[in-house]
């Protein structure tokens, strides 16, 4: 075993297959549909005829998933090569420092939105004492963003799976 290595155990065999690779990202696609599902399930019936409340779904309840969302995107844009690259092979110097400050701040406005969600469920629709048809639009909230943030990391690991069917190219 290499001295190098972070965790005592290796790294089991079936995380370098190109096929594990393909179901991660099927998966977090999955779980990005199904959390704006559910989002988008509340958001209707808030405002159908079946809602029995005065309480709608408004922008404020569409911040953190657009926070969520655009967190999802800034992470999954940065190659995981880029954040030890310390060498003027990319685009000069610190290119690490700017790569970890940029997934820093993509982290930051996933755990924002999920936050948000949290905040508004309660604001909203707690301390108000809603009942249970009305309270599910801000548990749909929470969900919706729990489900973004879970699928930004399933996509992260399984867009930077190393396996040997990669070539990485370097001129």
């Amino acid at each position: 075993m290499s001295e190098s290595r972070l965790f005592r155990f290796p790294k089991p065999q079936w995380m370098n297959s190109a096929n594990t690779r393909t179901a991660g990202v099927y998966i977090s696609g999955a779980l990005f549909s199904l959390g704006f599902f559910f989002f988008i399930d509340a958001s209707t019936y808030s405002h159908s005829a079946k809602n029995g409340s005065e309480v709608h779904i408004k922008f404020v309840d569409w911040i953190p998933g657009i926070c969520s969302s655009l967190g999802m995107l800034v992470i999954n844009s940065i190659e995981k090569t880029r954040l030890s690259a310390d060498s003027f092979s990319y685009s000069g110097s610190g290119v690490a420092w700017k790569a970890r400050l940029v997934l820093f701040l993509g982290f930051a406005l996933m755990a924002g939105g999920l936050a948000g969600s949290v905040t508004v469920l309660v604001l909203k629709y707690v301390v108000p004492e809603y009942g249970f048809p009305t309270l599910y639009f801000g548990v749909a909230n929470v969900i919706a963003n729990a489900m973004i943030m879970l699928s930004s990391v399933v996509l992260w690991i399984s867009q930077n799976m190393e396996d040997d069917y990669t070539y990485n190219l370097a001129l």
